[in-house]
């Protein structure tokens, strides 16, 4: 007898630029080795954002409609065959990358590196992976991460975004007692923060350039100190960019009362002039963590590195982090996390929560931050 689907439910589609439809779609019983999980929370995340508004994200542009999100946890309605990890009545966090678990990569524990690797809600290959906003979903059950009892959907959706970090700590080797730099302060930047004082730093503050972000960075405990940027005119060449780079190094580690630097920084922009700020910011020995997608091509003064020994390394994702995340979500160990969470719609007003993160602030004058889409109330499932 062949399967039969379930009622329908709501999915947003993202079509092309800023062509986000909200449809009805079924939903298949789960197939072997699947489960069936009812969508609670999504975050919206930077790479969501370039989709809505470009339909691409760097080179992967849609080849067809796509569902978006991969931030999200939710409540298993049901399971396929095979499946013994999860039960029906599960509270899950749902980890959005499908790696093949054979090859080099995913043997040696890098499976963030997969080349099989298959992301909800990217249109890194074709077909594409549909993310989260939806009422529904199916989903491998190996990535799926039971809650803790003390965790909330919304808490347990930051948990992607806060393996970015734990991955990027891990590869830098963050232990008790060293400082560390922020440069930006958004959701990502912020989770930087909680992370580094969650591991015991001596010292965290951070760098942006918007005012408002560094005051609520700071106000809400997250660094201890602020420096905001100075506005300027776009540099003319690549060798004056180094040299101001230099010079603003100079104007905040001064105004840290930090002459010889921090031990690691966290580079949360993609930002060509702040990459290089990172370098001369980090001290002799220390270790620049390159996390934010932007510039594809940079210029380094990579002698000051060398001369210094300054490692400078990149961090993709994560690996083997959820657990590590859900129990630091449930901990307490991250004061006013929840505070990044600024704003939710239903999914149905998701068009309306992609144009809200686009402005930045809301009618009110508020900062946006992470913006959350409730899918459906799995509690009443």
């Amino acid at each position: 007898m062949s399967p039969v689907a379930l009622p329908s439910h709501d999915v947003a589609v993202l079509y092309g630029a800023k062509d986000l439809r909200i449809e009805q779609r079924s939903v298949w019983p789960p197939s072997q080795n699947q489960a069936q999980v009812a969508v609670a929370s999504t975050g919206l995340c930077g790479s969501d954002l370039h989709y809505y508004m470009h339909g691409r994200n760097g080179d992967f542009a849609l080849q067809a409609p796509l569902v978006l999100g991969h931030e999200a946890a939710g409540v298993v309605t049901a399971v396929g065959p095979g499946v013994t990890n999860v039960v029906p009545g599960q509270r899950v966090a749902i980890e959005a990358g499908v790696y093949c678990k054979t090859c080099e990569y995913c043997t040696k524990g890098r499976y963030n590196l997969c080349k099989g690797m298959r992301f909800c809600s990217s249109a890194a290959v074709f077909p594409h992976a549909d993310g989260t906003l939806q009422g529904r979903m199916n989903h491998p059950s190996f990535v799926l991460h039971p809650l803790p009892d003390n965790c909330s959907f919304d808490q347990a959706a930051l948990a992607e975004p806060l393996s970015v970090l734990i991955h990027a700590s891990r590869r830098a080797n963050l232990t008790a007692g060293q400082s560390v730099l922020v440069y930006g302060v958004g959701a990502i930047g912020l989770l930087a923060c909680s992370v580094a004082k969650s591991l015991g730093a001596s010292r965290v503050v951070a760098i942006d350039i918007n005012q408002t972000r560094l005051d609520f960075a700071r106000d809400n405990g997250f660094a201890s100190q602020t420096f905001c940027l100075p506005p300027a005119d776009r540099a003319k060449t690549s060798d004056e960019q180094l040299r101001r780079a230099k010079e603003n190094s100079q104007v905040a580690l001064a105004e840290f009362g930090a002459p010889a630097g921090f031990d690691v920084i966290f580079e949360c922009t993609g930002a060509e002039p702040v990459i290089q700020m990172s370098v001369h910011t980090a001290a002799a020995g220390g270790k620049v963590m390159l996390i934010g997608m932007g510039t594809r091509n940079v210029v380094l003064p990579l002698s000051s590195a060398a001369l210094r020994e300054v490692d400078i390394q990149g961090s993709f994702r994560y690996a083997n982090t959820y657990p590590a995340a859900l129990e630091l979500l449930a901990s307490g160990k991250l004061p006013n996390i929840e505070k990044l969470i600024t704003h939710r719609f239903p999914l149905s007003e998701a068009q309306r929560a992609f144009d809200l993160l686009a402005r930045g602030q809301d009618e009110q004058g508020n900062m946006v931050l992470k913006v959350m889409i409730e899918s459906s109330r799995p509690e009443a499932s």
